[in-house]
C-alpha cells in the first residue's frame, strides 16, 4: 500500500508560526522533500527533530519527483515543505500532487501560513473574490501580455514579486491599469520588518524608482470598477484598439482584445477599426 504524501506549510517569515498539527506531521513522516535541505534544517532543528532529507524544487522535479514517488509507492510516508509557505502554491510542489493524483497516492493537505492570503487579508482591498497571479514574467513582453489580458480583471489581484524586479513591475502595473489604481504592497510579511504600505501604483513606482527595495513582496491590486452595461460603445472599443497598437499589437489581434475585453462584436469592431 502506498504512503501518504503530506503537504506541510511553513513559516513565512515567524517560526513561531508553525502549527502543532505541522510539527506533528514533520515528526511522523518517514522522510521530508525539501526546496532547499540548507533552510528547512532550521526548522527542524527548531522543533528538535532529525529526519532523512531529500531535495524538491524546480530545477529537479523529474527525477527528484520521481525519487519521492518511488519511496511512496513503497510505503514510506513523506512531508513535503517549501522554504516558506504553503506547498503546491506557486510551487513545483504543484506537479508533485498531480502526479501522486494520476497513481493513488493519498495526499493529505495540512492547513498553515500562506503569504497570499495573509497579504490579503491585512490589505484593505476588497476580499470576497480574489484572483492570485504568482510572479509575473521575467520578459518584458510576456508580462505585458499577461498583464493586457487582465485590463478588465474585475477581482482583486495578486502578484508575488522579488525586490530586483519590483520597479519595472510597479512602471508596468501602472502604465496597465493607469497610476491612480490602488495597491497594498505587503513586504517581508510576519518577519522583524514587516510593512504593508497602501499606495497607488504610480506613487508606488515614483518611490521605489528613489528608494531601493529590500524583502519580498506580495501586491494587492484592486480590480477594475466594474462597467456599467450598455455604456460601452464601439468608439470606446476603437480608443482601446488604438493603445493596443501603439503598445506593438497587430490590428487584427488589437481589435480581438478589444472586443473580447469590452464586450463587443469583433466584426463591428474590426470594419469600423478598417474603415478610420
Amino acid at each position: 500500500m502506498a504512503g501518504t504524501l503530506y503537504l506541510v506549510p511553513t513559516p513565512i517569515g515567524n517560526l513561531g508560526d508553525i502549527s502543532r498539527r505541522a510539527a506533528e506531521t514533520l515528526a511522523q513522516a518517514d522522510f521530508v522533500a525539501a526546496e532547499d535541505t540548507r533552510v528547512s534544517i532550521k526548522l527542524l532543528n527548531h522543533l528538535e527533530l532529525k529526519k532523512p532529507m531529500v531535495t524538491y524544487h524546480r530545477h529537479n522535479t523529474d527525477w527528484g519527483g520521481q525519487a519521492v514517488i518511488d519511496r511512496l509507492m513503497a510505503g514510506e510516508s513523506c512531508a513535503l515543505v517549501t522554504d516558506a509557505g504553503t506547498p503546491a502554491v506557486s510551487d513545483p510542489g504543484e506537479e508533485l500532487v498531480a502526479r501522486c493524483a494520476a497513481l493513488d497516492i493519498p495526499v493529505c493537505a495540512i492547513p498553515g501560513p500562506c503569504a497570499l492570503v495573509t497579504a490579503l487579508a491585512v490589505s484593505g482591498q476588497p476580499t470576497g473574490r480574489f484572483t492570485f497571479e504568482g510572479f509575473l514574467a521575467m520578459n518584458k513582453k510576456n508580462r505585458r501580455t499577461h498583464l493586457d489580458s487582465l485590463r478588465g480583471e474585475e477581482r482583486t489581484m495578486i502578484f508575488y514579486e522579488a525586490p530586483h524586479k519590483l520597479t519595472a513591475t510597479l512602471q508596468d502595473l501602472a502604465d496597465v491599469f493607469g497610476p491612480d489604481r490602488p495597491l497594498s504592497l505587503c513586504r517581508e510579511l510576519t518577519k522583524l520588518h514587516e510593512e504593508i504600505r497602501r499606495t497607488t501604483l504610480g506613487e508606488a513606482a515614483a518611490f521605489y524608482r528613489e528608494n531601493p527595495p529590500k524583502g519580498e513582496f506580495v501586491l494587492v491590486v484592486r480590480g477594475a470598477e466594474p462597467q456599467p452595461e450598455g455604456e460601452v460603445t464601439l468608439e470606446d472599443g476603437l480608443a482601446l484598439v488604438d493603445k493596443l497598437r501603439g503598445e506593438g499589437l497587430s490590428l487584427r489581434d488589437g481589435v480581438k482584445r478589444a472586443a473580447k475585453e469590452l464586450g463587443l462584436s469583433r466584426n463591428q469592431l474590426y470594419d469600423l477599426a478598417v474603415g478610420k
